[in-house]
């Protein structure tokens, strides 16, 4: 495979566990190993369980707008829905007003909590998730109707690469699960660790929650056939993954990534 050049190009938070995306050109490693302020606040119904996505479709009606340095979130609904009005909140201090927003939306107590660690889903390999741009366009190319910006709202990746072919994200880790690929991106150490189970939300529309019909049988099944000869095919027990998750050492904690940071392995 010829020379490549993997930059960085998109760094995308997600400071509300489920809800949207803020774009940012530069983002610290916080001390749980995540990008700071990422999946910061999580909700939580009474029984203890996150409410997301994967649990309910909607969590995709609500829209989460950030004032450009993460200090404030303005939550809304479309068209003022069931008279719930838009509303400022302090972020990441003002989480028990905002329990008090969701809690009217979804019509049961919610509680919202704050981690400077954040609420990865994965727990083990918690670090960034990562993905190339062409990765995205050839999954768009798979779904009439449906652009690469539509699948960044879909699959939730923190870290966008581009000089690289489709799916060179899966040389970041390896065929034996106890060993780690190290790179770097900037100044900042990552093991690679293993490629992201996907879940029920990608099928749907990240804004109404209306499900694409068929959408992982058919992206399974072409994920199996273009599977690349650098993709480690003893890692895909299932071929609905996409994106690689990572680890990131505690002394890596403070580091900065920035858009243009080049990745070395």
């Amino acid at each position: 495979m010829e020379s490549v050049k993997p930059r960085l190009v998109g760094i995308r938070l997600h400071p509300i566990k489920a809800l949207d995306p803020v774009q940012v050109k530069e983002a610290r490693i916080g001390p749980g190993g995540g990008l700071e302020f990422d999946r910061a606040w999580a909700l939580y119904s009474a029984d203890g369980q996150w409410v997301n996505g994967k649990r309910t479709a909607a969590v995709h009606l609500i829209r989460a707008a950030y004032a450009p340095d993460l200090s404030s979130v303005t939550l809304s609904l479309p068209g003022d829905r069931g008279g719930i009005p838009t509303k400022t909140f302090d972020f990441p201090g003002g989480s028990a007003d905002a329990a008090q927003w969701f809690s009217a939306y979804f019509e049961q107590p919610i509680t919202v909590r704050h981690s400077p660690e954040g609420f990865p889903d994965d727990t083990v390999a918690n670090g960034p998730t990562i993905i190339s741009t062409a990765s995205l366009d050839a999954v768009a190319a798979w779904f009439p109707g449906l652009t690469s910006s539509d699948m960044r709202l879909r699959f939730r990746t923190t870290l966008e690469l581009d000089g690289v072919p489709a799916f060179w994200e899966d040389q970041l880790f390896g065929a034996d699960p106890n060993t780690a690929v190290r790179f770097r991106i900037g100044d900042v150490n990552f093991e690679g660790s293993n490629p992201c189970a996907r879940c029920p939300v990608p099928p749907r529309n990240p804004h109404t929650g209306a499900e694409f019909t068929g959408f992982q049988k058919r992206f399974t099944e072409l994920r199996r056939a273009t599977l690349s000869p650098w993709s480690p095919q003893e890692r895909f027990d299932h071929y609905y993954r996409l994106a690689t998750n990572t680890r990131v050492a505690p002394s890596e904690a403070g580091k900065s990534l920035r858009v243009g940071d080049l990745l070395v392995i």
